[in-house]
């Protein structure tokens, strides 16, 4: 991994994840070589004056008179000295700063005077080539390469400044063909640079992303356990519901059933019709324990346990009929077909609960139950001829009393279907229930 280092503007490795596409072992690899190159800037002086040095010493009897010599040692203890200047303190500067453009002007010339003196001294002024972008403003980058690759054409021809024709022609090609080089791998390197910062500045995005994403994620945790715990109370609070509109629809109406009974026998003259109440309050008192029973272990109703939902309408239709005295009706449309338990017991529990209010409240001296099968629902219509009421001036409903309209709009809305009323003043009421068709899995 990289970034721009802000004192020299040189590309530091620094740790985060990697950017798509990349290896870790490029990205060590480039790091390695960034590191190489700031090491080299920093130190490689010592070694090539010192190469450049020993070399003009073996040869300056054949290329340097005497005086030569002494000139040449004396600029070799100047540049020693700079570049001892550089590598403890200056290398430190940050990047084209005006010392560090003094610096390699000041050993630009050092180079090109002893290169003057003997070519062997280009092998120091390589150096040129390789911190130029670093130290020069970019506009003068190319006027350093131009110029370093003046010393280098001159030290492979022979020798400055040349001597010959021949030495001339052989200056002015090599430095045609140095000159175009140094051009072209000085553009590949800024280039290279610039996708080294870009590369950064990605790196850095992601850091910053996977903050956040980790952030993001921390949160969700949190999140998620409150979301456990609601959908746990909720859930509670649902199956506390269930149970009590089961309670409501089978034991509360079975037990209002069964006073009814027991009152009509106590009040009854006739024996025999006495004796036909009591067997209906205990015929309903045992339709009532099993419902408890089956409640108590989130069954389907008992009436559809053997019995298809027309056929348990029907029942519960006429013994609805028989208990209450009034004339009941059931009616079944379209092609009737299997459908899913919980759509079956919701219509049937709406159907059992139109007719209870119907009877505790309605005064009906006829009431019809219709069952209607369509393409994509299912629709039940409880009427009947009573009394009546205005469904806007509805009170709420106490904690006393039934569950009524509000339960049968809970019960369909619990499988994504919903409930109608239509009713006013003397003219009766109509429940209407309409809940998607799915059928039996």
């Amino acid at each position: 991994m990289a970034s721009v280092d802000g004192k020299d503007g040189t590309v530091e490795p620094v740790a985060g994840p990697q950017v798509p596409g990349s290896s870790p072992a490029l990205t060590q690899r480039s790091a390695a070589q960034q590191s190489w190159e700031r090491n080299f800037r920093r130190w490689g002086g010592y070694p090539l004056l010192g190469m450049g040095a020993l070399t003009s010493a073996a040869s300056a009897d054949a290329l340097m008179p005497g005086h030569e010599v002494q000139v040449a040692g004396a600029l070799v203890s100047v540049a020693l000295a700079l570049q001892v200047w550089w590598s403890r303190s200056g290398h430190r500067l940050p990047a084209r700063s005006p010392a560090g453009q003094l610096y390699y002007l000041v050993r630009f010339l050092l180079a090109f005077t002893l290169t003057w003196l003997n070519p062997f001294f280009a092998i120091y002024a390589v150096l040129g080539y390789f911190d130029a972008p670093h130290l020069l403003p970019p506009r003068f980058v190319h006027a350093g390469l131009l110029a370093t690759a003046v010393i280098m054409a001159g030290s492979q021809s022979g020798g400055l400044p040349p001597t010959s024709t021949v030495n001339w022609v052989a200056f002015g090609l090599l430095y045609v063909l140095n000159a175009p080089l140094v051009l072209v791998f000085s553009r590949i390197a800024a280039q290279e640079a610039e996708h080294a910062a870009t590369m950064a500045a990605t790196i850095a995005e992601l850091e910053h992303t996977n903050a956040r994403l980790a952030l993001a994620l921390e949160e969700n945790v949190g999140l998620h356990a409150q979301l456990l715990v609601q959908a746990r109370e909720a859930g509670i609070a649902d199956e506390r519901r269930r149970l009590a509109a089961e309670i409501h629809d089978t034991l509360a109406q079975g037990l209002a059933g069964i006073i009814t009974q027991l009152e009509a026998a106590t009040e009854s003259g006739d024996p025999v019709a006495a004796r036909g109440h009591a067997r209906r309050a205990v015929a309903l008192a045992r339709d009532s324990l099993g419902e408890a029973r089956r409640s108590v272990h989130n069954l389907a109703p008992g009436e559809l346990a053997h019995a298809a939902l027309p056929d348990a309408l029907r029942r519960t239709v006429e013994e609805w009929s028989a208990v209450a005295g009034v004339r009941a009706e059931f009616t079944v449309t379209g092609t009737a077909e299997p459908l899913h338990d919980e759509v079956e017991a919701t219509l049937l529990r709406i159907a059992q609960e139109g007719l209870a209010n119907a009877r505790r409240h309605a005064a009906a001296s006829r009431v019809g139950v219709t069952l209607s099968y369509m393409v994509d629902e299912v629709t039940l219509d409880v009427r009947d001829d009573g009394r009546g009421f205005d469904p806007a001036a509805l009170p709420p409903r106490k904690h006393t009393g039934g569950f009524g309209l509000g339960g049968m709009r809970a019960r369909a809305e619990r499988i994504a279907g919903a409930v109608g009323i239509e009713s006013e003043p003397g003219r009766g009421t109509a429940v209407s229930a309409r809940v998607p068709l799915v059928r039996h899995g």
